[in-house]
């Protein structure tokens, strides 16, 4: 594993049909394939529009086992291009058991698991709790061909623990594929991350769709971006508007260096703690 990574993030609007935004994804790995990247993560609930912003059993149709068919349609593009693929989709467990749910494949197709998402809001425009169960897989972190990569999913980010938790299962990289709206979180977007990737010690990369739906009046503001573990921003920030591929070199070197300089794994206090995780 080389120690400067060349990554990829997407944002993107929502074309109008799950095959189109599909076909649009593959266009993009390709493209980030070309310019040398070796892993690659989609926005939130990548191949359908965020639903979440009304509340509507039509919508349930788009959820799909993981494996499934896009899965395994991203593993043999995967081989293909030798890239770790980061899919964020609508995963059904069994009928009427669904979840937000990444996918994460290898650079040879491997699928090597998946994360789902641990929080869950309810709120206007933000109706997940219609259509998700909260995640119970825990923290995972998957060693892949580009290191150990980790996801926490759009609303999770507000969330300190599960940052902590995938500091702690040893995250290099941690990708955070979200839908948020530009009324409603954008002071944040810029301060969140870059404080949990100091906090924690690894990379992450914050991907936002772009654009206003039909479902509503959510208007999702893009600007997705890499930050590395001192807080700096890898690169410029994505569009504000329009669609984007983001292709960035991660230097995983600049790990060792951070955590030698800032000891926050080994001066932890968990036993002070206890209080703060009973319900």
């Amino acid at each position: 594993m080389a120690d400067v990574i060349r990554a990829a993030i997407v944002q993107t609007s929502w074309t109008g049909d799950k095959e189109s935004m599909i076909k649009a994804h593959e266009d993009y790995a390709r493209q980030a394939a070309a310019q040398g990247a070796k892993v690659i993560c989609f926005q939130e609930l990548f191949y359908g529009p965020y639903f979440c912003q009304v509340q509507d059993k039509a919508y349930y149709e788009y959820a799909e086992s993981i494996p499934g068919p896009t899965t395994e349609r991203f593993q043999a593009l995967a081989s293909e291009l030798g890239m770790v693929m980061v899919l964020p989709m609508y995963e059904q467990e069994q009928p009427g058991v669904l979840y937000n749910t990444a996918a994460v494949l290898d650079a040879d197709g491997r699928y090597l698991g998946k994360y789902r998402k641990n929080h869950i809001p309810q709120v206007k425009g933000f109706w997940e709790k219609f259509y998700f169960r909260p995640g119970n897989l825990g923290y995972p972190v998957f060693d892949t061909a580009v290191g150990k990569v980790g996801v926490y999913i759009c609303y999770d980010r507000h969330f300190p623990e599960g940052w902590r938790a995938l500091g702690l299962n040893g995250a290099q990289i941690v990708f955070n594929p979200s839908a948020t709206s530009r009324g409603l979180s954008a002071y944040l977007w810029q301060l969140e991350q870059p404080a949990s990737a100091v906090a924690n010690e690894y990379f992450i990369g914050a991907i936002n769709r772009t654009g206003i739906e039909d479902l509503g009046e959510n208007d999702f503001y893009g600007t997705s971006y890499f930050v590395d573990p001192e807080g700096k921003f890898v690169g410029e920030v994505g569009d504000a508007h329009n669609p984007e591929l983001i292709v960035r070199d991660l230097d995983l070197g600049l790990l060792a260096e951070v955590r030698d300089r800032w000891q926050f794994y080994r001066d932890r206090r968990p036993d002070a703690y206890e209080d703060l995780v009973k319900p």
